[in-house]
């Protein structure tokens, strides 16, 4: 059995996708994941399951289509990436409330960050499948723009470093 931590995309963010997390987890046990843990209302799963990456993430996309009416994007990762994308946050001093690893299916172009546009007091760098940025001013005000980035989902370094040892205890 492999622990696995499932992002969920544009979810009980900003008003849109309301999915209760108790309505997550049913999902999850339905799909025969194992000892599931939410975090947060805002899409975050930790489970074990026999299924391998691409498996989970369809099964669980399916369920979440059934249940929104529409497609809901699922990033997810085992637990040692996880505790590996903690350990190449390459901010490492930067606040964590500032600092986010936005998650993609796939790496990132080489690229993806000449791309990016509204950039002012960011900084980024590229991960194996995540693009780090740190928010020097805050995310509130920031008008920043990767196009490399638009199919995947943000999570602060807090929050990474929770799922880390959530799924690491499972």
């Amino acid at each position: 059995m492999t622990a696995f931590v499932a992002l969920l995309r544009a979810v009980n963010v900003g008003g849109t996708g309301k999915l209760p997390m108790t309505e997550l987890k049913a999902m999850c046990e339905a799909a025969g994941f194992a000892k599931v843990r939410t975090y947060i209302a805002s899409g975050n799963v930790a489970f074990v399951s026999k299924a391998s990456e691409r498996e989970v993430k369809a099964a669980l996309e399916r369920r979440l289509k059934a249940y929104a009416g529409k497609p809901v994007g699922v990033l997810v990762r085992t637990a040692a990436e996880m505790k590996d994308v903690v350990k190449n946050n390459p901010f490492p001093n930067a606040a964590p409330n500032r600092t986010v690893a936005i998650f993609l299916d796939e790496p990132p172009p080489a690229d993806a960050l000449a791309h990016a546009t509204g950039v002012a007091n960011e900084e980024m760098r590229l991960g194996k499948r995540e693009i780090y940025v740190h928010y020097g001013d805050g995310m509130g005000e920031s008008r920043l723009k990767i196009p490399a980035a638009a199919s995947g989902t943000a999570r602060n370094m807090n929050t990474i470093a929770k799922l880390a040892d959530i799924a690491a205890a499972l």
